[in-house]
């Protein structure tokens, strides 16, 4: 069994797209913490500003804060995690913790947004009278900050390249979207006295908060079920390895994410009997690391007198 860890250890600390340097790293870091701080004081400020003003938009859209604030916290967990050692009992250290944690977020995102619906399928019958002025200067205070800490992730982090950034960012801007349409839900009642539009608006938002709940948890599924990180053919693996000169066959390949941005691969790979299983396992790891970015590699090489259990594949 040859184990070879070639990045796989050495760069705990840096995020695992291997590129972007320590100080980088802590932009990152900087530019989640900024955002956060900003995203929860936003959630607090629209959650109360709801209650007091009587406006489910409001609510709604401090229910999106939540989903951004907690994506924001798991992201900064992931590199906190990332930090952190792996010990004897936890083998990958804690790396997982940020996959449960996003079910989990999820799920409750789910729920949130079911109770929007089900508060505005009420309400619409019957609307209450909404403070539009307050709301609107609320919600706009909201749109402010949301804008403040795209800013922020821009100009302190490497949004384009690293994962956990750039959906950070996304969700700020899909936030500023909500406040948008509370916005929006103040003017027209201020204007036409159309109570109804806090409940539609609201629903609109639940909407925005659904889709984002069911992207995390399709997806922190596929991961826990061990599914083949997105963006990698596994076919396209196989028939690269078999591409190496003296190599026979490629069995028993595994592709999996271990946390987002952090992918590992086994296989096992036949060679013929006169080669250098050495050179062939070097080229191996080149090619995975080369062509997929995955630095997580563990490689069987064997040759045609080894036998081992049939596999269930």
């Amino acid at each position: 069994m040859h184990h070879h860890h070639g990045h796989g250890h050495d760069h705990n600390g840096h995020d695992h797209h291997g590129h972007s340097h320590d100080h980088s790293r802590e932009g990152n870091k900087k530019g989640l913490l900024i955002a956060l701080i900003i995203t929860t004081g936003i959630m607090l400020l629209e959650f109360f500003g709801g209650l007091i003003t009587n406006s489910l938009a409001l609510l709604s859209d401090s229910g999106h804060m939540l989903s951004d604030a907690s994506s924001l916290a798991l992201s900064l967990a992931a590199m906190w995690f990332a930090a952190r050692a792996a010990s004897s009992e936890k083998t990958y250290g804690y790396y997982r913790f940020e996959i449960l944690a996003a079910l989990f977020n999820g799920v409750t995102l789910f729920l949130i947004a079911g109770f929007i619906v089900h508060e505005a399928y009420e309400r619409m019958f019957d609307p209450p009278t909404v403070s539009s002025g307050t709301m609107m200067l609320i919600a706009f205070i909201g749109l402010l900050a949301n804008l403040l800490s795209a800013w922020a992730l821009i100009k302190k982090g490497d949004v384009k390249d690293n994962v956990n950034l750039r959906s950070a960012y996304l969700h700020v801007l899909g936030d500023a979207l909500g406040s948008v349409g509370a916005i929006l839900a103040g003017a027209i009642m201020l204007i036409f006295d159309w109570y109804w539009a806090d409940p539609i608006i609201s629903v609109l938002v639940a909407l925005l908060i659904l889709k984002s709940a069911w992207g995390i948890i399709s997806h922190t599924v596929h991961i826990l079920m061990e599914g083949t990180p997105s963006g990698i053919e596994v076919q396209r693996v196989r028939s690269e390895l078999e591409n190496i000169p003296g190599v026979k066959n490629v069995h028993d390949l595994h592709i999996w994410t271990i946390t987002s941005g952090m992918n590992s691969l086994s296989c096992h790979i036949l060679i013929k009997d006169e080669e250098d299983d050495q050179v062939i396992l070097q080229k191996a790891i080149h090619l995975i690391e080369e062509k997929f970015h995955i630095h997580h590699t563990t490689i069987q090489v064997e040759r045609s007198s080894l036998t081992h259990g049939a596999l269930h594949e």
